[in-house]
């Protein structure tokens, strides 16, 4: 690519680089999210984006702080996948038919739901605020409550995929 002069005269492009002005990037300051979403006891949400806020389409994101020892009911979010990031504190994800599974999460971990799972979110911690950042697949806000008799002592399951195998697990 020699020989060719790739500067541009920035007053031919003035008319174009208005059009994403105001609808390309956006930073939402964490101090201005939307606490007027639907939240559970011991549980405070809060949008960051979603369709009324940026214009997304297919996204809700914002954040969640759970309070020691509060926790979900039992749920699902329908046709939508979620990932929650966990910032502060452990969180304990239990789900199954009868929330069966468990595990366990802290911070730098993420949590991946997969559509129509029953679930709880706990936070497992009696003393520390559990903060994550929540994202869904669609900006509806799908929550199926489930009338479910919890298991007493559900199984721990540990994530496992192709590269990283149960250090328990015999060959």
């Amino acid at each position: 690519m020699t020989g060719h002069d790739h500067s541009h005269s920035h007053h031919d492009h003035d008319h174009h680089d208005d059009r994403w002005k105001h609808d390309g990037v956006r930073v939402i300051p964490g101090n201005q999210l939307d606490t007027n979403v639907p939240s559970t006891a011991g549980m405070d949400r809060a949008a960051a984006i979603n369709f009324a806020r940026v214009g997304a389409q297919k996204l809700w994101a914002g954040t969640v702080s759970i309070r020691p020892d509060a926790k979900t009911g039992a749920h699902h979010h329908g046709h939508l996948e979620s990932v929650i990031y966990v910032v502060k504190g452990k969180a304990r994800m239990r789900w199954g038919e009868s929330l069966q599974f468990t595990a366990e999460a802290g911070p730098g971990d993420f949590i991946f739901v997969p559509p129509y799972v029953p679930h709880q979110e706990i936070n497992a911690s009696a003393d520390e605020v559990l903060e994550c950042v929540l994202v869904r697949s669609d900006g509806e806000a799908v929550a199926i409550n489930l009338d479910i008799e919890p298991v007493e002592k559900p199984e721990t399951v540990l994530w496992i995929d192709p590269v990283h195998r149960d250090p328990n697990e015999k060959k």
